[in-house]
């Protein structure tokens, strides 16, 4: 009777997490945001800096931590993950490791479980017994099934990125992963290549589908890596009529002018299936200090970014590493010093990223002492809710001890990434748009007063004023709906923002719909 109960308990909830993230997914697809740091989409300025803002950290960190000893997440609970919210539920993807310490010769947690976590607030986060797998003889744990052929692709051993598709037509596929599993050389069908060295370890790029997020399927039986390199994938998303797989590669895949190896930076695999992806790969981002000449020494991107769509553009956080100035001693871990903290990026196509400032940390590393002191990773974990941008990351400890790893919260205002505002008061300033056709705009504003309103105004594709389309904007807020005099035209329009003499006024963010 326990285990009918159980089994119907499962079933439900797979059912209402179904229909709500299709509800709640399906909601604001046509939107367009064009973010106060896009030199894209808000090119033409005049008068107005560029403001970063750095993401406060919750009192309450770490939010989610490891787990008792036997546990599946007793070594660390690692955001090398996800965290989505659908209907009323945030739901968590996260890695666990069992071990407790670092076997010598072994990859760090050649089995790190996917696991799964809940919470009504995001703060709060439940471990729910799922029933799927058996751990140390028993299945009462959060570990998430995974099957394929062969075993050992279904083995997560780090990264791991879930992409949810309330509109793909197959209901058991409309959640999608990709993650990386260190496979036998044997298990990998197709062979190594030749360009990368004989490392000891297998990178393996592997993809699976699932229909509620709890049991996986893994897509074909080899791994993704069409061109036999070891990848450490870490992002996946769609962006246009693609799939896009991102990440790491350790083997030597990029290069200088000179022909010397620029190291971690971030590479792109696509797929306009889900099934067969590219060999060739798209350089989608390194440091400045990786490309300039000489580079800047210990200077690296690290394990690619944490991404958000948000339809028009793709943003995220980076891993700003960082080596030691002293190579460790003999006998220490390899990465003894290495330091991390998070920086901001941001894409138009999909493919290739940039900093909107260069080094800028949105979550840096905290101080000696605290939890997070070392060096910090990102996850794909990013949600508005309210007038709060919520933003999960976790503590990675580069001294081999794994202590601290454990996952964290920090907050924004609502896409409060950055704003422009003018940069002498004493003159009037303003920005304009890229073309774009909507039916409602709305801004994200603060510093705005009814004796100090931001004027608004439509322009055709030739920067001339449209004859009826000019509007005052005198209220602060998140969500601000411009009031037109009528309805907006079908027309390509762009959108140009004054700012008047005197204005503290900070422009976040427009939204188009």
């Amino acid at each position: 009777m326990a285990v009918r109960m159980q089994c119907l308990t499962i079933a439900l909830m797979k059912l209402c997490f179904s229909l709500l993230a299709v509800f709640a997914f399906s909601t604001h697809a046509a939107e367009q945001v064009f973010f106060a740091f896009d030199d894209h989409n808000i090119a033409w300025q005049h008068n107005l800096k560029l403001t970063l803002e750095t993401a406060k950290k919750h009192p309450a960190n770490p939010v989610l931590r490891n787990g008792p000893p036997g546990s599946p997440d007793a070594g660390h609970a690692i955001l090398y993950g996800t965290v989505l919210k659908q209907g009323d539920t945030f739901r968590m993807w996260y890695l666990g490791m069992h071990e407790a310490e670092i076997v010598k010769g072994q990859a760090p947690g050649w089995w790190r479980p996917m696991c799964y976590a809940e919470s009504k607030d995001g703060v709060t986060w439940t471990k729910p017994e799922l029933g799927l797998v058996d751990f140390n003889g028993s299945k009462k744990n959060n570990i998430c099934l995974i099957e394929g052929e062969p075993h050992s692709m279904t083995r997560v051993n780090d990264f791991l990125s879930v992409l949810f598709e309330p509109d793909e037509p197959d209901p058991s596929k409309r959640y999608k992963c990709a993650y990386i599993a260190h496979m036998p050389i044997e298990d990998v069908k197709g062979g190594r290549s030749k360009i990368g060295p004989n490392e000891k370890r297998w990178g393996s790029f592997v993809t699976a589908t699932s229909a509620d997020g709890l049991t996986w399927k893994c897509v074909g039986d080899r791994p993704a890596n069409a061109g036999g390199e070891r990848f450490e994938v870490s992002g996946l998303y769609r962006f246009g009529d693609f799939y896009y797989a991102t990440g790491q590669l350790l083997s030597p895949w990029s290069w200088r002018p000179d022909g010397s190896e620029i190291g971690r930076d971030m590479l792109a695999y696509r797929s306009p299936d889900f099934v067969t992806w590219s060999k060739a790969k798209a350089f989608s981002y390194a440091r400045p200090g990786q490309l300039s000449n000489p580079p800047v020494k210990g200077q690296q991107m690290h394990m690619g970014a944490g991404l958000w769509n948000r339809g028009n553009v793709m943003i995220g956080l980076h891993g700003m590493w960082q080596d030691s100035d002293q190579p460790p001693p003999k006998g220490a871990s390899w990465n003894l010093g290495v330091r991390v903290d998070l920086g901001l990026m941001i894409s138009n196509d999909g493919v290739h990223f940039r900093e909107p400032v260069p080094g800028f940390q949105i979550i840096p590393r905290g101080k000696e002492g605290e939890w997070d002191d070392v060096a910090i990773l990102q996850g794909h974990a990013f949600v508005n809710e309210g007038d709060k941008t919520m933003i999960w990351y976790s503590h990675w400890d580069t001294g081999g001890v794994l202590e601290n790893m454990d996952i964290g919260l920090a907050t924004l205002r609502r896409d409060g990434f950055g704003s422009l505002s003018p940069k002498i008061g004493e003159n009037d300033a303003h920005f304009i748009t890229s073309t774009f056709t909507a039916k409602e705009i709305r801004l994200n504003v603060d510093g705005v007063t009814a004796e100090s309103p931001l004027r608004v105004q439509l322009l055709d594709h030739l920067d001339q004023p449209l004859a009826g389309f000019e509007a005052l904007v005198s209220t602060n807020g998140v969500q601000v709906p411009v009031k037109w005099p009528k309805a907006l035209p079908s027309q390509k329009v762009a959108l140009r923002v004054n700012y008047p003499e005197g204005s503290l006024a900070r422009v976040y963010a427009i939204y188009l719909d």
